[in-house]
């Protein structure tokens, strides 16, 4: 008979794991829950079709919420009786399997523990993400198609779904643009912590040989609002554009002008997309996206305002945020945390995580301070 004795571990994740759970509300969520689903059962719901959209997607994310944590409730009984039968029987295989289910749990946890930290007004709305080449020619917009990839595939990993609402490829190598839809639980809380300039440094693949390049590309992450409706957008500060939709190298996948951008001309935001099918269901989703970018806009401005007349600016963290070295030391390094991940190649394939939950730690402290 061995003699594992991990319950000093496992006390410490039930102690976690039970804070968790009341910031959670979990009975709350199941009222919830119950309540969604009463109105999803309801005759004639899809008569409405915007508040029908609205309640099985308030009822998806309600019971993807519940389900991550009762998840974790099981596993953490199974563990204890891994670690029993591990005992009883002396078998140096299951202790190992329980050695590694600890490890899993401790990183499952925490990813639950730093969510309870996500209590912005919109953060547990899911997130439009922007990304957009910057300085740096070919190399730009191949970085800005490698940050496409990276956080679509973070977002598989974590079996979010998303739908990209526009791509504007470049001519040359990766993309100008491109836009897509995280629709998850607090996906904008998540994510809001990767808006900023990201910079890589590498050799370069387009340049002559052996000469380093450094290139940059923004990310914008914004809320999806159900109250982006309430901004009103006369027709005369609008300019409309239609084309064809088109794919890599200019290709056209469409043979109509359904793809539509729209310009605010007072504010000069344009937004662009070609994912649906018809012009009017591209103009749709362009007019909520920029609806909300407005709304966001006038309450940034507010709280501008608001900071300004009490004499609290101060001064706030440069253009970039996050570097990525793909030369020598070959490091991803983001500046406002010091966290750092010495596998980029990882990183590039979603491996996100860690630098999202160091970013989310390092807000919430800054709020707190």
């Amino acid at each position: 008979m061995l003699d594992y004795d991990p319950s000093a571990e496992i006390q410490a994740l039930r102690t976690t794991f039970a804070n968790i759970r009341e910031v959670v509300d979990v009975d709350g969520l199941r009222a919830q829950i119950a309540r969604l689903e009463e109105e999803a059962a309801a005759p004639g719901l899809w008569d409405d079709t915007a508040n029908a959209q609205k309640v099985t997607s308030a009822l998806s994310h309600a019971q993807s919420a519940l389900s991550r944590v009762e998840s974790v409730g099981r596993r953490l009984d199974d563990l204890e009786v891994l670690v029993e039968l591990a005992n009883e029987m002396g078998d140096e295989d299951s202790v190992a399997e329980a050695k590694k289910e600890i490890t899993d749990l401790e990183k499952v946890i925490g990813d639950l523990e730093v969510q309870t930290l996500l209590d912005g007004e919109y953060d547990d709305r899911g997130a439009v993400v922007t990304i957009r080449s910057g300085a740096g020619g070919d190399d730009a917009t191949d970085f800005a198609e490698m940050l496409m990839r990276m956080y679509l595939r973070w977002a598989e990993r974590h079996k979010y779904p998303v739908k990209v609402l526009d791509t504007s490829y470049a001519e040359g190598a990766g993309i100008k643009s491109t836009t897509f839809e995280v629709d998850a639980p607090y996906a904008y809380g998540i994510l809001s912590v990767e808006a900023g300039t990201h910079r890589l440094a590498r050799i370069s693949p387009f340049g002559s040989a052996d000469k380093r390049q450094t290139s940059f590309a923004a990310v914008e992450v914004i809320p999806v609002m159900e109250e982006a409706q309430e901004v009103e957008i006369p027709e005369s500060d609008l300019r409309v554009d239609v084309f064809r939709s088109s794919g890599p190298g200019g290709q056209s996948v469409n043979t109509t002008d359904s793809a539509v951008r729209l310009t605010h001309l007072p504010t000069g935001i344009v937004v662009s997309m070609q994912n649906e099918k018809s012009q009017i269901q591209n103009r749709a989703a362009a007019m909520r996206v920029l609806q909300t970018r407005l709304l966001l806009l006038q309450k940034e401005e507010e709280a501008a305002k608001k900071k300004e007349l009490a004499g609290t600016i101060t001064a706030s963290w440069g253009d970039q945020m996050r570097s990525y070295f793909l030369y020598g030391q070959q490091l991803v390094k983001d500046l406002r945390t010091g966290f750092e991940v010495g596998n980029p190649a990882a990183v590039f394939d979603g491996d996100l995580d860690g630098l999202i939950n160091a970013g989310i730690r390092w807000r919430k402290r800054k709020v707190e301070d």
